[in-house]
């Protein structure tokens, strides 16, 4: 069995990351929960069946010794908790974002050795993404030419009184970071490597140090061109992907999750065809299986870097007025140690 410990004890952990580990209780038992809070560890554990409780990080690796461990905590603490349980030779499997940088991701890639870590990026396992990804990979519906990608969320002001929300010593960013980062990488999943990004973003209501709203051109490799929009202001809440190829429109609309119903198809030619198989929604639960199977065979797994590299162009592009190529974000750049590129007042 892979002994498994979850850490950090919300919300996220109990709604998604516990039915996932139910669901492959065949091969993996929950022997600990983390959190700094020790009653709500505690609930969590009686709740949940688990035998051990801890307030620190490093006593549960020490007395413990899992196989894997589930970050489930903010953000700021993820760089951090990850490279101590690769240390530990603890596999990670962390939420989104992993790193509050790219300098912070590349750290815990570095710590890796005999274990490793991957990123909760669920909506790139739902059906249809690999069925779309490979046609298009194979030309079958055409050259891809014109893409949407939005996230048009809403929090209120409440929602911020959290206090590691809306700040870029904590958060690392805003809806760009937090929010639109799976229906990027979900485009970028089905789009392959982007080339060139230009951008734009604002605080334009929330009372917070990042941005409620940003806006991007995104040009990729393959000469296709999309359009982002990122927001936590919008009342009508959703999230979309559009994909015109010279053969078919394939569209997703959904909010957090998708099934085989939330896909359409829009033949542009007699022998444009969309007859991906049905599946799980997208969820935890489903990437999970995939990710205990490449622990199983000591494959490495994905950490997300390309989006992150994007999320960090995106926020480069927007706050210098420059379009910024994949690449030139190098160690020397102050964009790869944090978002604000050492400007974090540009939206006070």
């Amino acid at each position: 069995m892979i002994r498994t410990a979850i850490v950090g004890t919300g919300g996220i952990a109990g709604i998604c990351h516990i039915p996932a580990l139910r669901a492959q209780a065949h091969r993996v038992a929950i022997v600990a929960a983390v959190d700094v809070d020790a009653a709500r560890a505690g609930a969590f554990a009686a709740e949940h069946g688990i035998p051990a409780v801890y307030t620190d990080l490093d006593t549960m690796l020490g007395e413990q010794r899992p196989d894997l461990v589930h970050l489930c905590t903010p953000p700021f603490l993820h760089a951090d908790q990850a490279v101590a349980c690769l240390e530990a030779g603890a596999w990670v499997w962390c939420e989104k974002p992993v790193a509050l940088s790219l300098a912070e991701l590349d750290r815990i890639r570095a710590a890796e050795g005999p274990a490793a870590a991957g990123a909760v990026f669920q909506h790139r396992y739902g059906p249809g993404a690999r069925y779309l990804r490979d046609r298009i990979a194979e030309g079958t519906l055409g050259r891809p030419l014109v893409a949407q990608c939005v996230t048009a969320w809403y929090r209120d002001d409440a929602y911020y009184d959290v206090p590691w929300r809306g700040t870029w010593r904590s958060e690392g960013g805003g809806p760009t970071m937090g929010h639109g980062i799976h229906q990027m990488d979900l485009m970028l999943d089905v789009l392959g490597p982007w080339d060139e990004v230009r951008a734009m973003a604002g605080r334009l209501e929330r009372d917070i140090q990042t941005e409620d709203v940003s806006t991007a051109l995104v040009r990729f490799e393959n000469g296709a061109i999309a359009t982002v929009v990122n927001s936590v202001l919008s009342p009508r809440e959703e999230s979309y992907l559009r994909f015109d190829l010279t053969d078919a429109t394939v569209e997703l609309r959904h909010l957090y999750g998708y099934s085989h119903a939330d896909w359409t198809f829009t033949p542009g030619s007699p022998g444009a065809t969309w007859e991906p198989p049905d599946g799980p929604p997208s969820s935890h639960t489903v990437q999970l299986a995939h990710f205990l199977d490449d622990y199983e065979a000591g494959i490495q797994p994905d950490l997300g870097r390309p989006t992150m590299e994007l999320v960090t162009a995106l926020y480069k592009a927007a706050l210098t007025g420059l379009p910024v190529r994949r690449g030139e974000i190098d160690a020397a750049d102050p964009f790869h140690a944090s978002l604000h590129g050492g400007r974090p007042e540009v939206f006070r």
